[in-house]
């Protein structure tokens, strides 16, 4: 297959994962509301298949890759777990000194509708934010050039991009916008995925030695993203145990799509 069509492949398949956003929020054309517990359950799936993808489809390979390439499995862990660390620094640098905020989006704002407003816009912002290393992961997965494996993980980001949307949607109704243009913002963040995996699978592709250390930076990028983001978030209302039955979903479910697609 020409580095061409894995570009292609790898484009079109980021850009599928990220468009799942759209696809989370259409309830909000016709739903007014959801239940926080629903929203931390579905967040929590979302934080199992990218623990699973980070390691099934992402790190495991990257150390099969480094193998190949260098015959030396303390060479393949070091490049690995180099870029592992790169993606966690990579990302926290991101978070550290980009306007941010976490994922629940609370009811009260001391009485300011101005806050609560803002408070919300960087939510947007942060979820914008960690599309990245998904989008990212996408592209090196088909830049690897084992398709199973790469479609295996962009399904896997697709489907935990969709509760995402659909919490990005509902938070914007709750401040006054309508249907269709919540709906279509919670659609725009998917869109920094394409871009990402364009840039993952192009470098990849051109600079295949860098394959096991982008796979890792890429696994550590949404490690970081899974323990600083997501987790604390869906347990700080009360629903620990509705996220933690989420997480575990999420986690089966990618650990399926890998048997029976890589």
């Amino acid at each position: 297959m020409s580095s061409q069509t894995i570009i292609l492949y790898g484009v079109l398949a980021s850009f599928a994962a990220g468009m799942m956003t759209t696809v989370g929020a259409i309830p909000s054309l016709f739903i007014k509301k959801i239940s926080p517990k629903f929203e931390d359950t579905t967040l929590g799936f979302a934080a199992g298949v990218m623990l699973g993808a980070s390691f099934f489809s992402l790190i495991v390979p990257g150390l099969d890759y480094a193998d190949d390439l260098w015959l030396n499995k303390y060479l393949s862990v070091l490049a690995v777990l180099g870029g592992l660390l790169a993606g966690v620094l990579g990302i926290w640098s991101i978070e550290r000194f980009s306007p941010h905020e976490h994922f629940v989006i609370k009811k009260q704002y001391d009485g300011r509708v101005k806050d609560k407003i803002l408070k919300i816009w960087l939510f947007i912002i942060a979820i914008t934010i960690h599309n990245m290393p998904e989008g990212l992961a996408v592209g090196v997965g088909f830049g690897g050039g084992d398709l199973g494996n790469a479609v295996a993980l962009a399904i896997g980001i697709g489907i935990q991009n969709a509760p995402e949307g659909l919490a990005v949607a509902f938070a914007l109704l709750t401040i006054g916008y309508s249907r269709m243009n919540a709906f279509l913002i919670a659609g725009a963040t998917g869109l920094f995925e394409p871009i990402m995996g364009f840039i993952g699978v192009s470098i990849v592709t051109v600079f295949l030695p860098i394959l096991p250390v982008a796979l890792g930076f890429a696994a550590g990028a949404m490690l970081f993203v899974i323990s600083h983001e997501i987790i604390p978030e869906t347990h700080r209302r009360g629903h620990e145990n509705w996220a933690t039955g989420g997480f575990t979903i999420g986690l089966l479910t990618m650990l399926s799509l890998d048997i029976l697609l890589g």
